[in-house]
């Protein structure tokens, strides 16, 4: 059994990873922390637990963490920096469900985050925690950084073109959709009822925070810079992101579905639809899918890619199971085999 420990399950990727957590067969959960909610029952805060677990919130301990074989952090950002360190050197794994260690230059991550970076001497060691690119390294990896939702969902859309070096240099699109659960369970006026549902609005649009992340994985893929406009959107659900990504390629005569076919084969946690599919994020949601469709455009030529998944799953709290499963050696779908939910 693997012994886990959680950091800050008061959110909603830390409620999401104890969902898949408590029904995983290799796992027992031995501690999870709050500062705020120290003594209080982990289902007395979230009933849908009830039955399936009975650990209450403690403060957090670096000596009764480290005791664990895996921490997740579904922490805020710049609080694993204080803490991981510590875990590490007691030789506990760490997960870390924040953006801390996901930037390789802990100078950029200050630029975006809008403080300094807290343990950049862990940077080094840190493995970027997308399984359908970095497996072997997670297999070996102690500090494993979880890619963020968008960076998810826009970097499994592009991956196949980038790889094979079919996009010339140019300007690439994603245009993405959000549920407002990526904005997380904090509460704030833009999240409120009255605010989000009924509208859909567009942010960060000069530069979200998750722009420089997309680069780097997209940078790595292709082997060159690459020029990316990143606009994200909030929209009037729960759960989901929806990444409508365009590419010219001029004269391309590549079978585009046979490519994405083929990269996907193996990959347990990735769909390629049918030719002419729309994926609908109502198809990945509670589920760690997720769903690709490649579409080239009959007037312009232009390559459009659909790429959907579940903010908090494949976009967070799955992938954080997923990246457990393959470095303790387990089955990478363990744990993680529920179907989305429909309707």
């Amino acid at each position: 059994m693997v012994k886990v420990g959680i950091v800050g399950g008061t959110g909603y990727t830390g409620v999401e990873l104890l969902r898949i957590l408590v029904n995983h067969p290799d796992v027992e959960l031995s501690v999870i922390t709050s500062r705020s909610e120290e003594g209080v029952r982990v289902d007395d805060m979230f009933p849908n637990l009830r039955g399936h677990t009975d650990l209450c919130f403690t403060v957090p301990d670096a000596a009764t963490l480290g005791a664990c074989d895996v921490v997740f952090f579904a922490t805020p950002h710049g609080v694993a920096h204080a803490l991981a360190g510590d875990v590490l050197a007691a030789g506990a794994k760490v997960i870390d469900l924040s953006a801390d260690f996901r930037l390789q230059d802990a100078q950029e991550w200050a630029t975006w985050y809008g403080q300094p970076h807290g343990a950049p001497d862990l940077l080094p060691q840190a493995v970027y925690g997308l399984p359908e690119v970095n497996r072997d390294a997670i297999r070996q990896a102690q500090l494993i950084a979880v890619p963020g939702c968008y960076p998810t969902a826009v970097q499994l859309g592009l991956l196949p073109l980038l790889e094979n070096n079919l996009l010339p240099e140019q300007m690439l699109i994603a245009d993405c959709k959000s549920g407002v659960s990526g904005a997380g369970r904090g509460a704030s006026v833009g999240s409120l009822l009255c605010e989000s549902s009924e509208s859909m609005m567009a942010y960060a649009v000069k530069g979200h925070r998750h722009l420089p992340e997309i680069r780097q994985g997209l940078v790595r893929a292709a082997g060159r810079d690459v020029a990316l406009t990143f606009v994200p959107h909030l929209t009037p659900m729960i759960r989901g992101i929806h990444a409508t990504l365009y590419a010219q390629a001029p004269g391309l005569a590549a079978d585009l579905q046979a490519l994405y076919e083929q990269r996907y084969a193996d990959e347990p946690f990735v769909d390629v639809m049918p030719a002419g599919s729309h994926p609908a994020t109502r198809s990945v949601k509670g589920s760690n899918m997720c769903r690709i469709a490649v579409h080239q455009h009959a007037h312009t030529g232009q390559i459009i890619v659909l790429s959907v998944i579940d903010n908090l799953v494949k976009g967070a709290s799955g992938q954080a199971v997923q990246n457990m499963n393959i470095a303790f050696g387990l089955a990478e779908d363990t744990g993680l085999r529920q179907v989305a939910l429909l309707p």
